[in-house]
């Protein structure tokens, strides 16, 4: 191979891999957490979204996030958020007090198990 041949991989391998390694950084995830059912309340998921844009944060852009309705149910909340807490989301919103219940129970029962392993 050539001198100049091979300048031209290296610097081209080295624009390339500052683009891979930022490609490969996942978003942070946030998980809505709500007994509602998902069209139930519009107009608080768009606050939801605009306060997220005030401080900086847009969905898809440089923050993920996963949405959990309980469709009024809230039997179904405690399931929802453990399936939050296995997604390793990175925080839990919950838009009602029983979703902030099986949050933190959920939360709860996962620090406890990786305490005891």
């Amino acid at each position: 191979m050539r001198r100049r041949d091979f300048i031209k991989v290296i610097a081209g391998s080295a624009i390339a891999w500052p683009v891979a390694t930022l490609a490969q950084q996942s978003l942070p995830v946030i998980g809505l957490l709500s007994p509602r059912g998902a069209g139930d309340a519009p107009q608080l998921l768009t606050a939801f979204r605009q306060g997220l844009k005030d401080s900086g944060f847009v969905e898809g852009q440089n923050v993920a996030i996963e949405y959990r309705f309980a469709e009024n149910q809230n039997e179904r909340l405690p399931a929802l958020a453990a399936d939050l807490v296995h997604r390793q989301v990175t925080v839990i919103t919950a838009t009602a007090v029983p979703a902030v219940v099986a949050a933190k129970a959920a939360t709860a029962s996962h620090s406890d198990r990786l305490r005891n392993g």
